[in-house]
């Protein structure tokens, strides 16, 4: 009994010195805290959803998905083929090109009206913070912050770990004009030595005017947040990022719920939505939308065109890897609304409303 007691706080030492590493963040404090606590969606001490929002759909159980996750066995979770990929050189882009370009999962560059945004950038090829545990599928990772040209504008939706990468954000530090994130997640990038100026933090429902004629709006969604054993001790959101000819609604982590045609009624039409169809399944579906609500949700927005992301880089669910892509564009049909597919890197042009996509991810195993 003795030797068990000793083992087990010999763990729990080591846990704890390891999650004193500066990547795991820090948790709000001083004014920061005081600010947050005043906030409506803020109570007991944690962050709430503007609707129930459940860990675990009824029927399912933490033990039962922890018994799958060390000893169920899910096919073609990870590619065995490398994906296909295209280098754009984002430093030869004109910077009066309105363009996207995304580099797998939920991360993905965005010019703007002669702005730079960069979306959630997770550069380490790992979504854990815990190393080798969650490597990035091969051919994925052509990108690294080098290719990354000066920032005005970093978008974080949430401070989880494939968002909020901390080996990128810190190699991007010099790079980065401002940050726009959530109640609370400015305490994380002040520990890692972001000046306080180049914080910006909101609560839903609030308007940023980068320029006289460029705004982005902060928005719910239906999540959560936290980082080591914090939970919802920090804002999630999405942005609506507006300029007079472009609406296009940047969403981050979020199970389907009522906030999308509440969105849509203040902002839309918009002209794109981005949303997050990957990594899914039904026992967290009130966190992560299913591809079918993924559709339903660019309906709320009243989207023109659909970009889906958070596939095709990291395995975070049981799903065949190349699921997300082929039950979209299945359910969607030949007349849904257009949907957007590109390659890691493919430049998007924002402007060209009649390009259509490969299907990329046909070919590979």
């Amino acid at each position: 009994m003795i030797v068990l007691i000793g083992i087990v706080m010999l763990a729990v030492a080591a846990i704890f010195l390891y999650m004193r590493q500066p990547k795991f963040g820090k948790a709000p404090t001083g004014n920061r805290l005081e600010r947050m606590m005043q906030a409506d969606n803020y109570k007991d001490k944690a962050f709430q959803n503007i609707e129930e929002t459940p860990s675990l759909t009824e029927g399912y159980s933490m033990p039962k998905i922890f018994f799958n996750f060390l000893f169920a066995k899910f096919p073609e979770t990870i590619p065995v083929d490398s994906l296909p990929s295209v280098k754009t050189d984002l430093f030869e882009l004109p910077i009066d090109s309105n363009v996207l370009v995304w580099f797998g999962h939920s991360s993905y560059y965005l010019q703007l009206d002669g702005k730079r945004f960069l979306v959630d950038p997770v550069f380490s090829g790992n979504a854990s913070p815990l190393p080798g545990t969650n490597l990035s599928f091969n051919g994925s990772d052509i990108y690294s912050t080098d290719d990354i040209p000066p920032i005005d504008y970093l978008l974080i939706t949430h401070d989880h770990y494939d968002h909020l990468d901390y080996e990128t954000v810190i190699k991007l530090k010099e790079k980065v004009g401002k940050v726009i994130c959530g109640l609370g997640v400015g305490q994380h990038f002040e520990y890692w030595g972001y000046p306080k100026d180049k914080i910006i933090e909101k609560n839903w429902y609030q308007t940023v005017e980068l320029t006289n004629d460029l705004l982005i709006h902060t928005e719910p969604a239906r999540h959560f947040s936290g980082r080591g054993f914090s939970r919802n001790n920090t804002l999630w959101m999405s942005f609506v990022l507006e300029s007079p000819t472009k609406k296009i609604y940047i969403g981050g982590d979020s199970g389907y719920g009522k906030h999308f045609a509440q969105i849509g009624e203040r902002h839309g039409p918009v002209d794109l939505a981005i949303l997050d169809n990957g990594q899914y399944n039904k026992a967290w579906q009130a966190i992560h939308m299913l591809p079918e609500e993924v559709l339903k949700a660019a309906a709320d927005l009243k989207a023109k065109r659909l970009l889906p992301v958070h596939s095709s880089k990291f395995k975070l669910a049981h799903h065949p890897w190349n699921e997300p892509l082929n039950k979209i564009t299945e359910l969607n049909g030949v007349n849904g609304i257009p949907l957007l597919t590109p390659m890691i890197g493919e430049e998007l042009s924002l402007d060209d409303i009649g390009r259509s996509y490969s299907r990329w991810w046909d070919e590979l195993h």
